[in-house]
């Protein structure tokens, strides 16, 4: 059961990164246009899971699934099955606290440079009636 939860980090990480983060920007909107813009829905399909971390997280997982050989419950084919869902969903909970925890810190970023600014505005302002009852 350790196994599930320790591939699901790679398979988070992996599909965060590809779907989220400025190193592949430039793919990411190129995708987003021809999910968007593509003449076939087939093809629509195909570059909207670049541009999605849960579809993208399937198919990382089935590559980890490959790599590694792990199986849940069953020794045949059914256990990659249930490992499949089973690693999506584990992987799909990592990004999203890993999501949380971003969005948390750059709320905390956001009002900590408006605490700032308003305390440089305060300042300003208690400067220049000084010299105003000078």
């Amino acid at each position: 059961m350790q196994w599930l939860f320790t591939l699901a980090i790679p398979v988070a990480c992996i599909s965060w990164t590809i779907t989220h983060e400025e190193l592949f920007k430039e793919s990411r909107e190129f995708c987003i246009r021809c999910s968007k813009q593509a003449d076939s829905i087939l093809k629509r399909k195909f570059f909207y899971l670049f541009t999605c971390e849960y579809c993208f997280s399937h198919y990382i997982s089935v590559g980890m699934l490959f790599l590694t050989g792990f199986k849940l419950l069953f020794d045949d084919w059914r256990g990659y099955i249930i490992s499949g869902f089973a690693l999506v969903w584990i992987a799909n909970m990592y990004m999203t606290l890993f999501s949380l925890l971003r969005f948390g810190i750059k709320k905390e970023k956001m009002e900590a440079n408006v605490k700032e600014a308003q305390a440089k505005q305060e300042k300003i302002k208690s400067i220049s009636m000084r010299e105003s009852h000078n």
